[in-house]
């Protein structure tokens, strides 16, 4: 059982969810304090970076009176299984898979599903989505968010994937509720190279940038 809940309060103040694939358990210890430092309250950690339990257990036992932890890439009820167990604060899938959606909806855990066309992103919101993942935005771009905003203007959505510095803030202007942030936010030079002063720069850069487009 979760010892802290997801705070929808601070996930309001900065929506951006940083996207944590494949990074270290000891890359993780040396991000986390990092991350906070720079202004983000929440963070996904995914089902297949390899230690992923033992990395959302630690950032909520460090962190969990400040941060929202949660788990991504749950394609599967075992997936969900598993990430609950670790503590996991809330859910984000890939895809729409009914059953996930569903059993997070009864236990009142926040679900971010994955969903692409008008008719997949309004399902995954009737199901009870909190959010819903545009996933991949990449090639769609802030211009899609907008569009399918103005008939589906009460659904919330969460573009993931090719959301950067240059376009966060067209992204918001076309209506975008949250972000979901991966390589672009972790960048895999500094975090090899261990630079964290520049990864702390470039953390606030796009708080700043959030900041500014709201």
């Amino acid at each position: 059982m979760n010892v802290h809940q997801f705070s929808q309060e601070r996930f309001r103040q900065m929506p951006l969810v940083g996207i944590v694939r494949n990074i270290s358990f000891d890359g993780i210890r040396q991000i986390l304090p990092i991350y906070l430092a720079a202004g983000f309250t929440t963070i996904e950690i995914t089902m297949n970076t390899p230690g992923v339990a033992e990395m959302i257990a630690y950032a909520l036992a460090q962190y969990g009176g400040s941060l929202n932890v949660g788990a991504g890439t749950v394609c599967t009820e075992a997936d969900l299984q598993r990430a609950l167990a670790a503590g996991a604060q809330f859910i984000v899938t890939p895809i729409i898979d009914e059953k996930v959606i569903r059993s997070c909806v009864e236990q009142d855990i926040p679900i971010f599903p994955g969903a692409y066309t008008p008719t997949e992103i309004y399902r995954a919101w009737s199901l009870g989505a909190r959010m819903v993942k545009v996933y991949p935005a990449t090639a769609l771009g802030p211009e899609y968010i907008k569009d399918v905003k103005a008939p589906l203007d009460q659904v919330k959505l969460m573009p993931t994937g090719g959301v950067n510095l240059n376009n966060l803030a067209q992204f918001l202007q076309a209506g975008a509720d949250g972000f979901g942030i991966g390589s672009q936010l972790f960048d895999k030079k500094m975090i090899q190279e261990e630079n964290w002063s520049a990864l702390k720069a470039h953390f606030e850069a796009f708080v700043r940038e959030y900041h500014t487009g709201a």
